[in-house]
């Protein structure tokens, strides 16, 4: 199960690296064109703007999993060891409910979206907005693998500790 763990972590990785290098090459190219040529990629700015948009939302489990976004330990901390766990269940019980409603609101919003077309690469909207519902899944995903040790040990802040 590990080996499928890191492969899966590997593999979210791996899609953000070759997404920030495109999105990078992509501006690069644009920004030596617009200075060395006098043009610029009409569609660049948009590709730029939806990569980040879907890099944001792929990333968020990767730091979901690495105690990277913003947490209040203060409470926590001041229990004592029942009531730490007790507290990190009712967490993970919190982020899977909203990460879940996430998902269905996500997947609404992409409908909703269908039929307007990006300006520039005329790309339906539903492809740009899609990007929440699989992000949120994929916070599900990397919850559910840490939330064991997260639930007797809380925060782990190195790839070892997490997956180990």
């Amino acid at each position: 199960m590990r080996r499928i763990e890191r492969a899966f972590v590997a593999l979210n990785g791996a899609v953000l690296v070759l997404g920030l290098m495109a999105m990078c090459l992509i501006l690069g190219w644009n920004v030596a064109g617009r200075y060395l040529t006098g043009n610029s990629l009409t569609w660049a700015d948009e590709v730029a703007r939806y990569s980040m948009i879907w890099l944001t939302f792929l990333g968020s489990g990767l730091a979901l999993r690495e105690g990277a976004h913003a947490a209040i330990t203060n409470a926590q901390d001041a229990l004592p060891t029942a009531g730490q766990r007790a507290l990190r269940a009712l967490i993970l019980l919190v982020l899977f409910a909203f990460f879940a409603f996430m998902v269905w609101v996500g997947i609404d919003y992409m409908n909703r979206m269908a039929v307007q077309k990006s300006a520039a690469l005329r790309v339906p909207m539903r492809w740009i907005y899609a990007a929440m519902p699989a992000g949120f899944a994929l916070m599900i995903v990397h919850l559910a693998l840490i939330a064991p040790k997260y639930w007797r040990a809380g925060l782990q802040h190195s790839d070892e500790a997490a997956l180990g």
